[in-house]
């Protein structure tokens, strides 16, 4: 048993090192978290109940069928269900029924609760999808995030080397007495500094890797290592949509406008079914019944009786005779259980008209409920609109801008490079201070920052703007 204990472990940890070894690309994570997010999951079960709803929905066309039977005892005087008979003995009887009922009118509302079940349950799939869009876009944004950190990290480490191989120069040149003492100082102040924000890229490469693990909903002894893309540079040269086209193409697709709208459209046939109790009703109905009593006797034989004087008669010559009158015992029995029921079977066809006259105000209520309800959604599909009308001009503007600040950037790293080359050669043979050479260092290092941070935000409002669009995400 210990053994077979140690073997699954060791299975365990296998799959669980592979797991972790094994590259993840941005749309591996986004498919694993559409698998297991738990709130997409529970999306799911109500859209299952919704498509429930509307299973049930259909079957109300269906007239229903229903079955009964019961075993009664009666002591005493009492009359026979059966054969309406006073008995004075213990009786036992069966009574064996089916009915049946289908709705033929009723103002329609049967018809309308089918298009507001299946309305109901096209909102649901679009909430379904707007759980989906949520979660690729929080993946994305936390992938992206990875790969802007792992960028900062590599400048980061860059900066260290060249300020460790600057520092180890200054010390020879120090020990030299070609600078002074604070210029060496200077330099391995650089490079403690130049090490915490080495600290602080790797401190926010975890994070965002812990983002990305919790989106994910991966186990707390798992983890997933993502697969670094090649990133080229943007194109900076096609022309960013317009908001007009941009919302023209959202207005189409995107779940919460659809939702908005079946709801919408669902709040109006509610309406109409609120309006249906105003209207009569037509029932048809249907029974078939019958039974068994103990009761009940058949005659099962006969034979002849004595023959008993019952009065006489007179002849002419007025001679009396007797006369006699022939009488018969017959033999009871009860018929059997099959027989009676087929002789005791009884069929019923009958229409049902119900004409609602007043009803406490039921109807009126209801009607002017499902109007303020209709009314209610209408209002919230205006606003979905605008919603998306304002979140489609911030998704542009923050495009454009971060297009401008993109160029900004990269004229800010050009010309820090060119100063920084400069500034190193004119440190190299003594013309500068340490003091420049870090200034003209750490500019060139926050370039290069702002750089990747401009482009990994113009990528992802690009990837934005595309998703407004319909096109998948991917990079």
């Amino acid at each position: 048993m210990f053994r077979i204990f140690i073997v699954l472990c060791l299975i365990v940890f296998v799959v669980n090192k592979v797991r972790a070894q094994e590259k993840w690309t941005l749309e591996k994570c986004i498919t694993y978290a559409l698998e297991n997010n738990i709130q997409i999951k529970i999306q799911e079960l109500t859209s299952k109940n919704y498509k429930q709803a509307s299973t049930k929905s259909k079957m109300t066309f269906l007239p229903n069928l229903n079955g009964s039977a019961s075993q009664n005892y009666s002591l005493g005087r009492s009359i026979d269900p059966l054969t309406n008979e006073f008995a004075e003995s213990n009786v036992s009887s069966n009574n064996f029924s089916l009915s049946s009922s289908v709705t033929l009118f009723n103002g329609f509302q049967n018809i309308n609760l089918l298009k507001q079940s299946l309305l109901n349950f096209q909102a649901s799939l679009q909430d379904l999808q707007k759980a989906k869009n949520d979660v690729s876009l929080n993946v994305t944004s936390a992938f992206l995030q990875i790969l802007f950190n792992n960028e900062m990290l590599y400048v980061a480490k860059n900066q260290v080397e060249l300020s460790k191989s600057q520092c180890e120069r200054s010390k020879k040149l120090f020990e030299a007495g070609s600078i002074a003492q604070g210029s060496y100082l200077e330099m391995e102040s650089q490079l403690a500094s130049d090490e915490m924000q080495l600290v602080n890229a790797e401190n926010q490469l975890s994070l965002s890797y812990l983002t990305l693990n919790q989106l994910l909903e991966i186990g707390l002894n798992q983890s997933v290592e993502i697969d670094i893309p090649e990133i080229s540079e943007p194109q900076t040269d096609i022309a960013i949509s317009s908001t007009e086209e941009i919302y023209n193409a959202a207005l189409q697709i995107f779940p919460q406008i659809k939702s908005a709208e079946y709801k919408m459209l669902s709040a109006e046939k509610g309406l109409d079914i609120a309006r249906g109790y105003r209207s009569p009703r037509l029932i048809l109905s249907g029974v078939y019944s019958t039974g068994y009593s103990s009761q009940r006797q058949n005659i099962s034989g006969y034979s002849p009786a004595t023959p008993q004087v019952t009065g006489y008669t007179v002849d002419g010559n007025g001679n009396i005779f007797d006369v006699y009158s022939y009488n018969f015992n017959y033999q009871y029995s009860t018929p059997s259980f099959q027989k009676q029921l087929d002789d005791n079977k009884s069929k019923s066809l009958s229409f049902g008209l119900s004409i609602p006259i007043f009803n406490n105000w039921q109807a009126n209520y209801s009607i002017s409920s499902a109007k303020i309800n209709a009314l209610n959604y209408k209002y919230s599909y205006d606003l979905a609109q605008r919603q998306l009308q304002k979140d489609i001009e911030q998704v542009h503007a923050d495009a454009v801008a971060s297009l401008k600040k993109y160029f900004a950037a990269k004229k800010s790293v050009s010309a820090s490079k060119e100063s920084f080359k400069y500034i190193q050669q004119k440190f190299d043979v003594g013309l500068v201070n340490s003091v420049d050479f870090n200034l003209a260092k750490n500019n060139l290092a926050k370039a290069n920052s702002e750089l990747i941070k401009a482009k990994y935000e113009y990528i992802f409002r690009l990837k934005i703007i595309d998703f407004y669009k319909g096109v998948p995400i991917k990079i």
